[in-house]
C-alpha cells in the first residue's frame, strides 16, 4: 500500500524528499512585515510549507479566561484576551501573506482552533490544514475540518493511542488525506519524552497514510532520527532570532538552523537508498588499494606444488582475491613465479 499526500507541488511519500514545515505560530508577534521576513528566510532555508496559527479568540475561550490577567514579559496585553488579538492576522492579513506566499513558491496554511478559523481558511482556499495537538480529542472540529477535502496535519501531543485510534477513525471516515504526526507536548519536550519509535508504531497501525513528526526538542538532530524511523513530514518551530519577546522563540530554530536541517533531511532522502547493496564505480580504486591478492611468499620453480607457505595475501587487490586461496592450494606451477609476483589460475595446473 503506499502512503502519498499531494499539497500544491509537493507530493508527500516514502518516495520523495521529507515535507519540512516552519512553523512560524505566532512568533510573527502580530507584525505583518516581520512575518513575510519570516516567511521569505524559511524558503531560502529550503522549507516545503510555513505555517501560522488561527483562532476567533472571542469564540474559542470563555470569558473567564479571555479576561484573565496576562501581565508578564511575554505578554502582548494585560489580559489574555487581549495577548491573543494582539498576535491575531485579520483575514485580509492572511489574503496577503497568501499572495506572498504563492510568489515565493512555498505553501502556506495554519492550525485552526475553531469553527470560524476553520471556515476562513477554507474561503482562502488554503492546500491544507493543521489540528493541535490539544484538538486531537475535539471530533466535532476534526470532522467539520476533514468536510472540506484538503489534506489534514493531526498532532497527537499528550494523547493516548485511543485517542489517535478516534481520530484516526473520525477523518478518514470522511477525508483520506491525512497525515498523523508524533508529538510531545512540552515546550521544550525533553529529549526522554520524545518516544521517537511511536513513529513506527504509528506506520504498522496506519499503513495507508503518511507519518510526521511536529519537534519541540531543541536542535536538529532528532527530526533527522525521525526520518529515519520512518517520518515524511517534519514541523518545526522557526523563529529569526531565539531572543525575541514571545513563549515559542526560545525552542524555535534561528534560520542557519533550518537551513541545516533542511539540508540534513535532503540529504538523508539521498543516503537511505532503496535497501539495495549496490558496487559503485567510484569505490574501484579504494578497494584495489586496500584489498588484498595472493601471491608468491618466494621465488617458485616451475612445477612447484603450491603448499600454505608458498602463498602470501598482499595489497593491493589488483589480482585473485583471497577467498581463492583453498581453490589454488596443492596446484602446480606452469612456469616459476617471482616472489610477490600474481598467483594466477592462468599459471597454475
Amino acid at each position: 500500500m503506499t502512503r502519498m499526500l499531494k499539497i500544491g507541488s509537493h507530493e508527500i511519500s516514502d518516495a520523495n524528499p521529507c515535507y519540512v514545515i516552519a512553523e512560524v505560530g505566532h512568533n510573527h508577534q502580530g507584525n505583518l512585515e516581520t512575518c513575510r521576513e519570516m516567511f521569505r528566510q524559511a524558503k531560502l532555508c529550503g522549507v516545503s510549507a510555513v505555517k501560522l496559527q488561527k483562532r476567533d479568540n472571542r469564540s474559542l475561550y470563555v470569558k473567564t479566561m479571555y479576561d484573565k490577567s496576562y501581565d508578564h514579559e511575554n505578554s502582548f496585553g494585560v489580559t489574555y484576551g487581549e495577548h491573543r488579538e494582539a498576535l491575531e492576522f485579520s483575514r485580509d492579513e492572511y489574503r496577503l501573506l497568501q499572495q506572498f506566499s504563492q510568489e515565493l513558491g512555498v505553501d502556506f496554511f495554519a492550525t485552526v482552533f475553531d469553527f470560524a478559523s476553520s471556515d476562513m481558511l477554507a474561503e482562502l482556499d488554503v492546500p491544507a490544514f493543521k489540528i493541535a495537538s490539544g484538538d486531537l480529542t475535539n471530533t466535532p472540529l476534526l470532522r467539520h475540518t476533514a468536510k472540506y477535502g484538503k489534506p489534514m496535519f493531526i498532532s497527537t501531543g499528550g494523547s493516548s493511542i485511543d485517542d489517535v485510534q478516534r481520530a484516526y477513525d473520525e477523518v478518514m471516515s470522511i477525508n483520506t488525506q491525512l497525515c498523523i504526526m508524533q508529538c510531545t507536548a512540552d515546550y521544550p519536550a525533553k529529549f526522554d519524552q520524545l518516544d521517537l519509535r511511536v513513529i513506527e508504531t504509528y506506520r504498522e497501525l496506519f499503513p495507508d497514510i503518511v507519518i510526521g513528526y511536529s519537534s519541540h526538542d531543541n536542535g536538529i538532530a532528532m527530526p533527522a532520527a525521525s526520518y529515519v524511523l520512518g517520518a515524511r513530514v517534519i514541523e518545526k518551530h522557526f523563529t529569526l532570532n531565539r531572543a525575541m519577546k514571545g513563549t515559542d522563540h526560545a525552542f524555535s530554530l534561528e534560520p542557519v538552523g533550518m537551513r541545516k536541517m533542511s539540508r540534513d533531511l535532503q540529504r538523508l532522502h539521498m543516503a537511505l537508498g532503496d535497501g539495495k547493496k549496490k558496487q559503485y564505480s567510484v569505490e574501484a580504486s579504494a578497494i584495489i588499494k586496500m584489498g588484498k591478492k595472493l601471491v608468491a611468499a618466494r621465488n617458485l620453480p616451475v612445477g612447484h606444488v603450491l603448499g600454505p607457505d608458498d602463498i602470501c595475501i598482499k595489497s593491493p587487490g589488483d589480482g585473485l582475491p583471497p577467498y581463492e586461496l583453498s581453490n589454488v592450494l596443492g596446484c602446480k606451477t606452469l612456469r616459476s613465479l617471482a616472489e610477490d609476483e600474481d598467483i594466477t589460475i592462468e599459471v597454475l595446473s
